[in-house]
């Protein structure tokens, strides 16, 4: 093989063979593929795409560039991924109702990206949280509890590692391909029997339009089923938050609140929807009932509360949530200059105003602070009082909560006219 004839082949709109593809993942992973050439190759991919088959073979070839997991479990193994929002806190949600159900979810999470949140980031707001597990503690954790939430182990599709930072500086990271085959490298890497993706449009997605996520979600569907996995997608609305917190800390109490039975709204329905259609694809039936049910009776705080104990953190999180969680020294509410209803609100600006509070990363090395972010923000379709509030914001420092209050009176646009609450499911791609 010669990683110049396989971008030759992508420079004249070709899609390499499944060999060629496998024997480049390899090398993106051995190092024996130059920078050089894995950023040829990723704006070759960029700019001409690839097939069909193409697009599967490189993202079997990018999950099999490491260690790929197999289970011998007594049930479906079975995950879910999301394309990213803000107030997206349905992973900690739906792992444990899943487990609570009689799956497996052995969920391999990232950080938070750009404007959106990440679910590590959460966890480890609670105390004594370790999301860094062995292969031998993470395969402890999902037969004894059920679930667990961890990050990705070095040697998960590195490939995938590789060429992500190639295409951060190479304006390549839009590719539809490239994406597909990104996603799907490292959640079947763990070793999944069943996968539902979560492909988010509105403004607080990276998916403007619901076109481009219908692209995506098809590309991502029919590559997962190309490399055996059966996956399905809901395209859900991200124009407002879906939880009424954007923030680590704050996310977990709307999570712990739905846990415990005293919240529901927008969170709880998508976890519901999600987890149906997940255990109706696994061949069980009742799945949107038995979701339902793990969530109201109980089960799915106890399981939580059990993975969070099994993973450092404290062994009675789910009866006393409140005393361990972070809180931050200023809070401040946000009121609203007018009456009216609210006819939008711009979630990436909501989003990046967590980030500046220092609720997310503005460079890799940067700490996050967990007790930061927004919480109480209202929803479009809402009628609002002059000086009633639109939010609270939560910072470490007074001139922090100032710039945050402007920040959100921007991104929150108040109108006459009546507004329609937005649809929550969109579409449902199989």
């Amino acid at each position: 093989m010669d990683a110049r004839a396989i971008i030759a082949t992508l420079r004249k709109g070709g899609t390499p063979d499944a060999e060629a593809l496998s024997w480049f993942a390899q090398g993106l992973a051995d190092g024996s593929v130059s920078d050089a050439q894995a950023g040829a190759f990723a704006m070759g991919v960029c700019l001409n795409g690839l097939d069909d088959s193409g697009r599967a073979a490189l993202t079997a070839a990018m999950r099999d560039s490491g260690k790929v997991l197999h289970w011998d479990l007594d049930a479906p193994v079975l995950d879910k991924h999301s394309t990213g929002g803000v107030g997206d806190c349905v992973s900690l949600i739906l792992a444990p109702a899943l487990a609570a159900c009689g799956v497996y979810v052995p969920m391999i999470s990232g950080r938070g990206l750009g404007h959106t949140g990440g679910t590590l980031d959460k966890l480890e707001s609670i105390p004594g949280f370790r999301t860094t597990l062995t292969e031998d503690q993470f395969r402890q954790v999902v037969a004894k509890v059920g679930c667990a939430i961890v990050s990705a182990s070095a040697d998960i599709a590195p490939a995938d590692k590789r060429l992500y930072a190639i295409r951060d500086v190479t304006a390549t990271v839009e590719s539809l391909d490239l994406i597909t085959a990104s996603i799907l490298s490292k959640k079947l890497a763990a070793g999944l029997e069943g996968l539902v993706l979560d492909v988010k449009c509105g403004s607080g997605a990276f998916m403007k339009s619901q076109d481009d996520a219908r692209a995506l979600a098809r590309a991502l569907v029919d590559t997962a089923k190309a490399t055996g996995c059966p996956t399905s997608a809901l395209i859900t609305d991200m124009s407002q938050p879906l939880a009424p917190s954007l923030g680590n800390a704050l996310e977990v109490i709307d999570v712990m609140r739905v846990l415990t039975g005293a919240s529901s709204g927008r969170l709880l329905d998508l976890t519901i929807a999600l987890g149906g259609a997940l255990l109706e694809q696994a061949g069980i039936s009742d799945g949107h009932a038995k979701i339902t049910e793990a969530i109201a009776n109980g089960a799915a705080a106890e399981k939580f509360g059990a993975m969070v104990y099994a993973m450092g953190g404290p062994v009675h999180f789910v009866e006393d949530w409140a005393r361990f969680l972070p809180e931050a020294p200023v809070i401040r509410e946000v009121a609203a200059p007018t009456a009216g209803i609210v006819t939008a609100i711009d979630g990436e600006a909501l989003g990046l105003t967590v980030v500046e509070l220092g609720g997310g990363r503005q460079v890799e090395t940067d700490v996050v602070n967990p007790a930061v972010g927004l919480s109480d923000v209202v929803s479009i379709g809402d009628t609002l009082t002059k000086g009633q509030p639109l939010a609270r914001v939560h910072a470490a420092r007074e001139a922090q909560a100032d710039a945050a209050v402007k920040a959100v009176l921007a991104a929150i646009t108040i109108g006459d006219g009546p507004a329609s609450t937005p649809a929550l499911i969109l579409e449902h791609i199989t």
